[in-house]
């Protein structure tokens, strides 16, 4: 695990199953022509958003420190995030969405800390600083939104994903690599963008993961709030995305009131939004989250959340109604009239009370898994967990008494009482046997020479949620994405248009005013005629300098790039439309 980056006190409350993702952010490897991309799309966006943004996002840039001119030091961002109660990190492009969401649980915004390609400047899949540190940052400045975000990754880090679910990501993680990759063949990135769509056509029902993942899409990322009628971006994918942010303000975009409905509409990554959801107002968003909590197994448990939970095929959690916490990779139940009866974890599986693990009751103790009955004993209509200690006398349920406890459903369970472990409110919760013996009908679930059998008491499960309930109970450290960013050798050429955009960037900032802007010029169209971004800032220079005839000289030799590239003529007429703009404001 890389730990040299620099920390503080929201960050060194991160479990270190996060902090394994956290990467240093090595500002020195942006290159000038990544800061003439940042500055250039800030530019643009902030010319554009100051008419259709949300209020919050111009507020914001302020507040958290965002500089238009300057890719973001994280480590400045976060000495002023941490006046709103946040923290920033950076990581290498996609993390699982469930770490992604438990980091924004912890007020900690995770910011991918590479950037786009000149060539991808309007907008890439793969996450990046610009989609980010511009994009989401700013709008956390209100407290409302803040606390949705946290809020969300609290409940959305519980979500149990299906097992197709990680696969999707990986997918999707790989073509966003690949596409940043610079060289990467055609043939290579259509493949990947196959193997997602066959993928969705084969995903099933979707996961708790993947319907919250809508939510957190046609929100934070593309959300617009206000009215259908006159509606604001909010969302960090339209505020990053110079190219999206006015087409999602068109017509050919449908725009639909935001409800629970947005959960079970899915997306593509690789295409611009046919629609967007709008919310009134950031209260919203959260009425929302709590109905669509509301129908998570982490409110309902029962039989349906202990099958999520087997069908994940993943570390999962189940609560009983006396609070006792079951964690392990659950692989059966069986079922009485549509309840569990009982349940059965394999391999490392621990025992938590309000995620805390219970002594005695770690990974080591259960190694092999854990299995115990749910519910009520049969003829009996006191549970057990209600029963007082004169009650549990009389039942026989007692230490050092042999009993035969049959529960609703054919549970049995059968052998010698050693003790019970309490909760805080005095409700028995585990009940520990020896020469014990539990079966089902003809089938044996526990045999004594097993050893001791300790038994789960609750009369049914109320929760089942993905993840430990105790962090520290399992070792996580182990789930970093093997693929990472492809960092591409510069060729000579590279390095050398690299270099005549530092000297540009030292002239405008007054560090090395004895640069010959035309002679940079001059290299430009002898050695580098497709790039533009320069062009558009010698462009710039010249404006403010009066240098008229310099400027028509740029200009000329833009429009012969635009008839070799058609793909880039509007963005260099918008680079030279918003600086004739400023030019006629001075």
């Amino acid at each position: 695990m890389d730990t040299s980056y620099e920390s503080n006190p929201i960050l060194d409350k991160l479990p270190n199953h996060l902090k394994q993702f956290i990467k240093p952010q090595k500002y020195i490897d942006y290159s000038a022509i990544d800061q003439a991309v940042w500055r250039y799309v800030m530019r643009k966006n902030v010319d554009y958003l100051s008419e259709v943004a949300h209020q919050s996002y111009l507020e914001g840039l302020q507040k958290t420190g965002i500089s238009i001119d300057h890719i973001p030091n994280m480590y400045g961002m976060n000495r002023i995030l941490k006046e709103i109660g946040w923290a920033a990190v950076a990581v290498d492009g996609f993390i699982p969405p469930a770490a992604f969401m438990e980091f924004q649980a912890y007020n900690v915004l995770v910011i991918a800390s590479d950037i786009r390609q000149l060539e991808h400047i309007e907008y890439t899949p793969a996450p990046d600083i610009i989609h980010e540190g511009a994009g989401h940052a700013p709008i956390i400045a209100n407290p409302e939104y803040a606390e949705y975000l946290r809020r969300f990754g609290e409940i959305g880090c519980k979500a149990i994903s299906s097992a197709k679910d990680y696969a999707m990501y990986e997918a999707i993680r790989h073509l966003s690599i690949i596409k940043e990759a610079p060289g990467t063949p055609a043939k290579e990135i259509e493949e990947a963008e196959k193997r997602i769509e066959a993928l969705q056509n084969d995903i099933g029902a979707p996961s708790e993961m993947s319907l919250i993942r809508n939510l957190h899409w046609w929100t934070v990322e593309y959300g617009l709030i206000g009215t259908p009628e006159n509606p604001k971006i909010y969302g960090a994918g339209l505020l990053s995305s110079i190219g999206e942010s006015a087409w999602c303000m068109t017509d050919q975009v449908k725009k639909l009131p935001y409800t629970i409905k947005a959960a079970y509409q899915s997306f593509d990554i690789t295409k611009p939004q046919p629609q967007l959801y709008v919310t009134p107002d950031f209260a919203q968003l959260s009425l929302v989250l709590e109905e669509f909590a509301n129908r998570m197994a982490l409110r309902r448990g029962g039989l349906e959340g202990l099958q999520k939970l087997i069908d994940s095929q993943a570390l999962g959690t189940v609560e009983f109604s006396t609070g006792l916490q079951v964690s392990g990779v659950f692989t059966d139940v069986i079922s009485h009239e549509s309840n569990p009866v009982y349940l059965q974890t394999t391999g490392k599986t621990a025992l938590a009370y309000r995620e805390r693990e219970l002594v005695g009751h770690s990974t080591l103790e259960h190694a092999d898994g854990f299995g115990s009955p749910v519910g009520r004993l049969k003829g009996i209509n006191l549970t057990i967990e209600d029963m007082s200690p004169r009650d549990l006398r009389a039942y026989d349920i007692y230490e050092g008494e042999k009993v035969t406890l049959e529960f609703v459903g054919g549970i049995m369970v059968s052998g010698e009482i050693i003790t019970g472990t309490r909760n805080l409110q005095g409700k028995i919760i585990i009940i520990s046997f020896k020469n014990c013996t539990v079966t089902h009908g003809d089938r044996i679930l526990f045999q004594p020479e097993w050893g001791v059998y300790d038994m789960a008491v609750g009369k049914e499960i109320v929760s089942a949620f993905s993840g430990p309930a105790d962090v520290s109970s399992f070792d996580l450290v182990t789930h970093v994405p093997e693929e990472t960013t492809i960092k591409v050798k510069k060729s000579p050429k590279r390095e050398e248009l690299e270099l005549l955009y530092q000297q540009v960037r030292d002239f405008r900032e007054g560090k090395n005013k004895t640069i010959s802007r035309h002679k940079v010029f001059e290299q430009v169209q002898e050695n580098h005629p497709e790039d533009w971004l320069l062009s558009v800032e010698l462009y710039e220079l010249a404006r403010k300098n009066k240098d008229d005839d310099f400027g028509d000289e740029i200009v000329a030799h833009l429009e012969m790039v635009k008839q070799q590239r058609l793909e880039v003529g509007h963005l260099i007429d918008g680079g030279i439309a918003l600086i004739d703009a400023e030019a006629q404001v001075v």
